[in-house]
């Protein structure tokens, strides 16, 4: 018994340990990246104009931990709708550096700004007639000298305890990447939509591009009364065309109102014969809709705030075009 109490001492002990040195990292970088934001300049501003006037894919160059990130911030501007392409400082040398066009803007990442690769390709960039940015933690570096421009990401200390496995350093590469990607944002008025057009695909795509239209059911599809229906011809059409609902047209064939199965259940609860009862007895007179050119990521918006599970898509609140079901937008991972 206790050999047992002393093992879970031990592994409480050990736990501790665990939490402060994951604790001890994030307090390290998470300052370093607060110390770095009071470096961002005019320097800095120089850098996010030349991104936005190029006519060249912006070419990230780097090697080693350091070309990862390099190659993320690649991907991040890609993402924006900015041509961004990496380049393995150590194949450059072998063919690769043919990717970079004339007058091209190039980011050379390296923390010791000394990196061996990546040095003895600068001339070859340079020959281009390219624009060179330095992103180092060595402000007194072979690079940072060489480049057009620095930006400044020195660190005090990494935050592996030995101080060899770059943790801070990467990190504060990671977030001046963030940086320049999001004030170059702010700089062309960047919309979700521009984001959706280079993210068809994803979840955020389908949200930010599908259109009500894309989902909804139109035609014989759409369950219609009129106002004179009687309580049969209503239950027939929701039966039928299984929305669990239906929609009641007036005398000119307009959106006069809407009955759900909630509505008939609460009937049959009230009354003992229903035989004699009317469409436009029974309708909701104000049901929701919800025009076809609409985002269906608005549809689901508008029947979470309702309650309601399908709504009437029209021209003008009027003229019925279709109907979308909360399972169109479950189907289509809108929601």
């Amino acid at each position: 018994m206790e050999t047992l109490k002393n093992i879970n001492n031990e592994r409480d002990d050990e736990d501790r340990r665990i939490i402060q040195a994951g604790q001890k990292t994030l307090h390290l970088e998470s300052r370093t990246i607060l110390e770095m934001s009071d470096r961002i300049d005019q320097n800095f501003a120089s850098v996010v104009r030349e991104i936005n006037s190029q006519d060249y894919p912006f070419i990230i160059t780097g090697l080693g931990k350091s070309g990862i990130i390099g190659a993320k911030i690649a991907a991040t501007f890609s993402s924006i709708g900015i041509p961004a392409l990496f380049l393995h400082s150590a194949e450059a040398s072998h063919g690769d550096l043919g990717i970079i066009a004339k007058n091209s803007l190039v980011l050379a990442i390296s923390n010791s700004g000394e990196t061996e690769e990546l040095i003895k390709i600068l001339p070859h960039i340079s020959r281009r007639g390219c624009t060179l940015v330095a992103m180092t933690g060595n402000l007194k570096s072979t690079l940072a000298e060489r480049c057009d421009y620095v930006l400044d990401t020195q660190v005090d200390k990494e935050a592996c305890g030995l101080g060899l496995v770059p943790t801070a350093s990467t990190t504060a590469m990671l977030a001046m990447g963030d940086a320049l990607a999001e004030a170059l944002l702010q700089m062309r008025g960047f919309k979700e939509q521009d984001f959706a057009e280079n993210h068809p695909g994803g979840s955020l795509g389908k949200r930010l591009l599908t259109t009500v239209a894309d989902l909804m059911h139109c035609g014989d599809d759409i369950p219609t009364v009129n106002k004179e229906a009687d309580i049969y011809q209503v239950i027939s059409e929701m039966s039928r065309k299984r929305f669990g609902a239906t929609f009641v047209l007036d005398e000119e064939g307009y959106l006069a109102g809407a009955i759900t199965d909630g509505d008939l259940r609460r009937l049959i609860e009230k009354k003992k014969e229903i035989s004699g009862i009317k469409a436009w007895e029974l309708m909701s007179g104000t049901p929701k809709t919800i025009t076809g050119n609409s985002l269906a990521a608005k549809a689901a918006l508008i029947m979470e705030q309702s309650s309601i599970t399908s709504l009437a898509v029209t021209k003008d609140g009027k003229s019925i075009e279709g109907i979308l079901h909360l399972h169109d937008l479950l189907k289509s991972g809108i929601v």
